[in-house]
């Protein structure tokens, strides 16, 4: 059996395909030790995993930052260029302690000294992409953040795309100045491209969503293989939800659920008193999902509940309607549990994410700056009028059903694990 290494930065929806990645290797007989930041150590002890720190550290707590991590016009720049990039050097002095004694690496999208650790040490790498934003693929074009309009030029050929990734390349080109420096006092070559080409591994790379998100494309890397979504969801795996909510669910109607993940719920400006309006207004029953960090939002009633937190995978198939920011793991439930979507995009990969499932017909899409009681309510009564939406979330349910990513990804992992090649 191996010793892994899971590394990965950023929100629960970035951490939890890697824990469930982690608890299928551990049923395997493998050694799992997770590299993250320190704010998720008692999370991941909790579960029997060796813990290592892993910079940059961020907490929710420090919510002074995260309209800024959230904008969608500069949110992107101030996590790569910032956060990322900006700790480079110490997030590589913490993975090269993580990879001691380690037979394998496994890194989540960000982890930007990953390439530097594996040409020092020569170690195993697997990288993996969580969202197809990321992928930058010319014949899928994405939308970018700062940009929702660009899905209408998705019918444009794909020479357009191919020149429009360049220019995205040549524009995030001034941000690599830290990391060229970094590479040049390890002695390693400077003309490398974490946010491009030089995220992937020669070895072998996990694309971690769902076919009905994205399908393959010639533009993705060669070695690369799709697993599906690998879900894991807290407390929900053992059947745990908040007291109370279970009792709501079995008393009326399917509800409908508002929630801005981990992340996004941070800065949630009126997005849950307007849900409660928009609720009203549509006589439906509610359940907000309004984070841990927050206190619960005034105008709750028996018909509206608020909860700090429930598990995704027991909340969302009995409801009606879900409510979300779009990040590509509550998009993977939502998925999942096969039904209809309203999507408050912010930031990062949502706006794509969010284009993906309007396309697909089981979502609308209200932006973050018109979301009100008026509009969340028009577009709730579109959605719950119209049984389209909701067949067509079953049927994609079904194909994300069918694809078992998690075991997928293990088996696949475990392939790599068997080989004699280094990754170089």
């Amino acid at each position: 059996m191996g010793k892994i290494v899971l590394s990965t930065f950023g929100s629960l929806g970035d951490l939890h395909p890697m824990v469930a990645l982690g608890l299928e290797l551990k049923n395997h007989g493998h050694h799992i030790r997770f590299a993250t930041m320190d704010f998720y150590r008692e999370r991941i002890e909790m579960l029997g995993f060796e813990f290592v720190s892993m910079a940059p550290h961020v907490s929710p707590e420090d919510i002074a930052n995260l309209p800024e991590m959230m904008d969608a016009k500069k949110g992107t720049e101030k996590v790569l260029r910032e956060i990322i990039i900006g700790s480079v050097r110490p997030m590589y002095d913490d993975l090269i302690g993580a990879v001691t004694d380690a037979d394998l690496l496994i890194t989540g999208e960000v982890v930007y000294a990953a390439k530097s650790v594996v040409e020092k040490t020569g170690i195993k790498w697997v990288s993996t992409t969580l969202a197809p934003v990321s992928l930058f693929s010319a014949y899928d074009p994405s939308v970018p953040p700062p940009a929702p309009w660009f899905e209408n030029l998705r019918g444009l050929p794909v020479l357009f795309h191919r020149g429009f990734v360049e220019l995205v390349r040549w524009h995030v080109s001034g941000w690599l100045d830290p990391y060229r420096e970094f590479r040049r006092e390890l002695g390693l070559d400077e003309n490398h491209n974490p946010i491009f080409e030089g995220k992937y591994s020669d070895l072998f790379h996990l694309i971690m969503f769902s076919k009905v998100l994205a399908m393959p494309q010639p533009d993705w890397p060669a070695n690369a293989v799709q697993t599906g979504f690998c879900f894991y969801d807290g407390q929900g795996d053992s059947g745990t939800m908040p007291d109370g909510l279970a009792e709501f669910l079995d008393a009326g109607e399917p509800p409908i659920v508002f929630t801005l993940g981990s992340a996004a719920v941070m800065d949630p400006r009126d997005f849950f008193d307007d849900s409660i309006k928009a609720a009203t207004e549509l006589g439906r029953r509610a359940v907000l999902l309004y984070g841990v960090f927050s206190d619960p939002p005034a105008g709750l009633t028996e018909d509206i509940v608020g909860f700090d937190y429930a598990p995704y995978s027991l909340l969302f198939p009995r409801a009606a309607c879900v409510v979300h920011q779009a990040g590509v793991g509550t998009t993977g439930q939502v998925l999942r549990a096969g039904v209809p979507h309203l999507i408050v995009p912010y930031s990062h990969d949502q706006p794509d994410n969010a284009a993906r499932c309007r396309r697909s017909g089981v979502a609308e899409i209200v932006g973050r700056d018109k979301y009100n009681a008026r509009s969340a309510a028009k577009a709730l009564r579109q959605i719950l009028s119209d049984r389209t939406y909701r067949e067509n979330a079953a049927k994609l349910k079904q194909i994300v059903d069918s694809e078992n990513g998690t075991v997928t990804a293990c088996n696949a992992i475990e392939q790599v694990l068997r080989t004699k090649v280094r990754s170089n």
